[in-house]
């Protein structure tokens, strides 16, 4: 937003691999007066476009360097490796580190799981990028170990994947420029804490003032609100109803409020 009379927008960054849609939906129904913009990065741009002011808020992939920029972290995703559909680790529903000891692994530059010590032999080169890695297991060249959703998302037919354990696990974070919690920033946070549109931490209007409950005093007035049926819906020197729903009038007869009632045989 620039400008002192500019619009409001906001401009919402995510990697390859997470599906901000929910929220986004979410943020329409709140805020339909202001736009959200959808600025899809990469796993290695994600913390340099928050910097430099090419997104307001965004959802990356953690560790980030937190000296100028706020993270809460969101979700952790399961580790998959990625191998041909024929491969032998295709027959397992689960496989180790030490499973792929022999296999040569691909490390893309654009890894973000924090690996102490890749699995598996090191091929000759490191890909650029994980789609390029995923073409060169597709061509047999080596396994490649990823974040589930981005196996999902470069999914093709003669590839799949299967869970390992022991390795890192990739943690999706939604993260801002510190100096640049702008409202808003602020009501983004809001809809991902799950806060509700009335929350007090939100910057939605004030519910309007409660209906001042029977019986307590007028503050400028000084008198008390009447109840219904205990003098104040009532015509005031009128004798209540008789048992049987009907006044005794001056012509009716002494026993009409007994009506109905068996005498008693002498």
């Amino acid at each position: 937003m620039t400008g002192s009379d500019a619009s409001p927008s906001f401009r919402l960054a995510y990697v390859p691999g997470v599906t901000p849609a929910k929220w986004v939906r979410i943020w329409h129904e709140r805020l339909p007066e202001v736009p959200l913009t959808l600025v899809q990065v990469s796993a290695g741009e994600a913390a340099d476009a928050l910097r430099d002011g090419g997104a307001d808020a965004g959802f990356l992939r953690l560790p980030v360097d937190r000296t100028d920029l706020s993270a809460i972290p969101m979700y952790t995703e399961t580790s998959v490796v990625v191998v041909p559909k024929d491969h032998l680790v295709a027959a397992f529903d689960e496989v180790s580190v030490a499973d792929l000891a022999d296999e040569i692994m691909l490390h893309p530059l654009d890894d973000t799981l924090d690996w102490a010590q890749p699995p598996g032999r090191p091929a000759f080169e490191r890909p650029a990028t994980t789609p390029d890695a995923i073409e060169l297991v597709a061509a047999g060249i080596g396994l490649l170990v990823v974040p589930q959703s981005l196996a999902r998302l470069y999914h093709r037919r003669d590839l799949t994947y299967r869970t390992i354990t022991d390795t890192p696990q990739s943690q999706v974070a939604l993260s801002w420029r510190e100096d640049r919690t702008t409202d808003q920033v602020e009501d983004f946070i809001g809809i991902v804490r799950g806060r509700t549109v009335n929350s007090s931490r939100g910057r939605r209007p004030a519910e309007p003032a409660k209906q001042r409950p029977a019986g307590k005093k007028d503050q400028q007035s000084g008198k008390k609100d009447q109840p219904a049926g205990k003098g104040g819906g009532a015509a005031r020197g009128k004798a209540p109803a008789g048992r049987g729903g009907a006044r005794r009038g001056a012509g009716a007869p002494k026993d009409a409020g007994r009506r109905g009632r068996p005498r008693r045989r002498s």
